[in-house]
């Protein structure tokens, strides 16, 4: 086969694979993530439904944990009569100031923050990073009454040294010490590197 040939198949082959993904895989990506967001969406109307009392968008609150100050960030958010010191909240982010000048952002999907003890509960598509360190998880709850982390369901921990994963893992942004658990009676099966 000659050169010419060669690119002219090359070029013919990659205007074919951009036609499939422009038409056909990238409009499917887009609507998934539409439907996951309204399904979220609809779950937190639902769950607050007739009992909701206050709604609000894009609201902050200020709190404390470990000594820390920290802001808790959301799009929407909606407080219910019966427990009006609980905040449910969409699109959740609280970053926590370090007092050796580190910043902690956790994100999530949803969660609730309560207002009188600062404790804050992540929910879906959790994500936390110090700069040195990277969690991924279905849960985290920052007890600020406790002064701890605890990350649960479906965790990934990136750290500089290595990663790993397991059921449970309860963390100190401060001294950056985990300990990690299973829900069952697993052993848990890591490699440290130094």
């Amino acid at each position: 086969m000659k050169k010419q040939d060669k690119t002219k198949l090359i070029l013919l082959l990659t205007g074919f694979v951009l036609i499939i993904l422009t038409y056909f895989y990238y409009p499917n990506l887009n609507k998934n993530e539409i439907v996951d967001s309204q399904i979220i969406e609809k779950d937190f109307e639902d769950k607050l439904g007739e009992e909701q009392s206050t709604a609000f968008e894009n609201v902050k609150y200020n709190g404390l944990y470990n000594n820390n100050p920290f802001t808790v960030q959301a799009k929407k958010a909606k407080i219910l009569k019966e427990d009006e010191s609980v905040v449910y909240m969409n699109s959740m982010h609280v970053i926590i100031n370090l007092n050796d000048g580190r910043v902690v952002n956790i994100t999530s999907t949803k969660g609730s923050f309560n207002k009188e003890t600062y404790d804050c509960f992540f929910e879906n598509n959790v994500y936390a990073n110090d700069g040195e360190t990277e969690i991924f998880s279905d849960n985290l709850d920052l007890l600020a009454t406790e002064n701890s982390v605890e990350i649960y369901n479906n965790v990934k921990l990136d750290y500089t040294t290595g990663s790993l994963r397991a059921d449970k893992i309860d963390y100190d942004f401060e001294t950056k010490y985990f300990k990690v658990s299973m829900f069952n009676d697993e052993k848990v099966k890591m490699k440290v590197i130094k």
